[in-house]
């Protein structure tokens, strides 16, 4: 039999704990309608009571709309043990479900609240009883729960006890420091799920041993009813358990676990947080970093030529994303014919081979090269073999220094013998040009004369891997352009000015 757990996500409240993040109450509404109406969340938790006069416009802003959709009941804030007054708070921000904070531990109520456990319940009973008196619904954190199933136990099930008497809705158990083992996480919610039957346990993990996915699927099959998870995962210190790799582990492997979150929606909704927190999502992030459906290897990419080798149930278009094919230096003929088949480009076998041979050359370098970039490549290339080729640039020398004229030596080879020459000029390519002209003059050739210069990104492109130069020639007879691509401006239009001489 399968069973639906609840969703709630923290990324407006614990997620904003992370370090130099601060949402805009107009960004909160925001995320709360998405979180809501479109991830199909079942419960968010927006913000933290009497923080800032900030929060509480924020909180204001979303119960006003949460109570014209009728969710108002899906809008939860952290709660404090304070007398009342986070109670005033939330009622005069028009909330109606409280997170109220206790603790879980016997070592935090012992040396940070100097309390005992008589006395932190009895406060702790006050609260929920003012809050029902409100028509309030309460839900409890155990904050430091996991220290206390390991070092207090008979305190935790002491203060369980007293709870599950209350009129309360959840209790939430949070791995506050993410120093639960997957071990530990199923054996200490089993223990409870079994001992206390009848109420709704979430479990609210944490990431600082890059355990918390891990520790989410062993609270699930231990029996909790609820997770709590943040957007990218989000939160102080190394995070919360992230809300993407929870759901898409869930659906592939706990077959008898359902949610209502709309998986479609989870690259979106990540995109949009990382915009408005510039909280940047590592590339290799599962699910939904940049580069997690992208083939480098050209191995990878012929395999799924064939009979998709590499293919897993982690299919991008679960995510409204689309698998994509690296190109660089190993990657290979089959990523690049992945490539020419996406932008319907057709090569002959020689052509790709040269192809191939440009990318693994600026691969080489380090370089990025993109899918946008490639219609240039092949452009440039074939452009360079509709010629037979009399005229190399060998090689030269470039300077530019303060104070001193920039200046340039080259070595050209032209029909087999080889000059050199040396000049000065306003630019480094204008110095290459002057040594250039020294040489045809030695020979008693003219040059055509540049007339136009223009230097661009290809159009399209979304890397900084190719600059291409185009530069226009006036002979007697006509005028017409030649084009360099490369990785470095200068470099470009001596490829442009080597196209030139072996057309003339």
């Amino acid at each position: 039999m399968s069973r639906t757990i609840e969703i709630m996500d923290t990324t407006l409240r614990d997620g904003e704990q992370t370090s130099g993040v601060s949402f805009t109450a107009s960004e909160k509404l925001t995320l709360a309608k998405l979180l809501l109406e479109e991830l199909k969340v079942d419960r968010i938790e927006v913000a933290s009571a009497r923080v800032s006069e900030g929060e509480f416009k924020a909180v204001k802003n979303i119960t006003k709309w949460a109570q014209e959709v009728d969710c108002l009941h899906q809008v939860e804030v952290l709660t404090f043990v304070d007398g009342g007054a986070s109670i005033q708070w939330m009622k005069e921000a028009g909330a109606k479900v409280q997170n109220l904070l206790t603790k879980g531990s016997l070592n935090h109520l012992t040396h940070q609240l100097r309390k005992t456990p008589e006395e932190h319940f009895a406060e702790i009973a006050k609260s929920i009883s003012l809050a029902k008196s409100e028509g309030f619904i309460t839900n409890v954190y155990l904050e430091d729960w996991s220290n206390g199933m390991r070092n207090s136990q008979e305190y935790v099930f002491q203060f369980l006890d007293f709870l599950t008497q209350q009129p309360i809705k959840r209790v939430l158990l949070p791995d506050t420091l993410g120093i639960l083992t997957p071990a530990e996480t199923f054996e200490y919610i089993d223990k409870i799920v079994k001992r206390y039957p009848n109420t709704h346990f979430d479990f609210h993990g944490h990431n600082d041993y890059d355990l918390s996915v891990s520790n989410v699927m062993e609270s699930l099959k231990a029996g909790a009813h609820g997770l709590h998870l943040t957007v990218n995962g989000m939160g102080e210190r190394a995070g919360n358990a992230p809300l993407a790799s929870t759901i898409a582990v869930i659906n592939d492997f706990l077959p008898e676990i359902e949610t209502k979150v709309v998986e479609s929606s989870l690259y979106k909704v990540s995109k949009l947080v990382s915009t408005f927190t510039g909280f940047g999502i590592p590339a290799n992030k599962p699910v939904v970093g940049e580069n997690v459906f992208t083939q480098t290897a050209g191995i990878h990419a012929d395999g799924d030529n064939k009979n998709n080798l590499y293919f897993s149930n982690l299919m991008p278009e679960r995510f409204g994303r689309k698998r994509k094919y690296a190109l660089g230096k190993t990657s290979g003929k089959a990523n690049i014919l992945k490539n020419l088949q996406e932008l319907g480009l057709t090569l002959n076998d020689e052509e790709v081979k040269k192809v191939t041979e440009r990318i693994i050359e600026l691969g080489d370098k380090k370089e990025k090269v993109t899918k946008d970039d490639l219609p240039y490549i092949i452009s440039d290339v074939l452009d360079s073999s509709s010629f037979k080729q009399n005229v190399f640039i060998k090689s030269y020398v470039l300077t530019h220094a303060k104070g001193l004229m920039p200046s340039t030596t080259l070595s050209i080879e032209i029909n087999g013998e080889v000059y050199e020459s040396n000049a000065q000029g306003d630019g480094q390519f204008d110095a290459f040009m002057n040594a250039l002209h020294k040489i045809y003059d030695e020979r008693g050739s003219n040059l055509p004369k540049l007339i136009d210069y223009v230097v661009r990104i290809p159009p399209g492109s979304s890397s900084d891997a190719l600059c291409e130069t185009m530069i226009t020639w006036k002979t007697a007879k006509n005028d017409f352009v030649t084009t360099g691509l490369d990785s470095d401006q200068t470099v470009s239009a001596i490829k442009a000015t080597e196209k030139m001489l072996n057309l003339i």
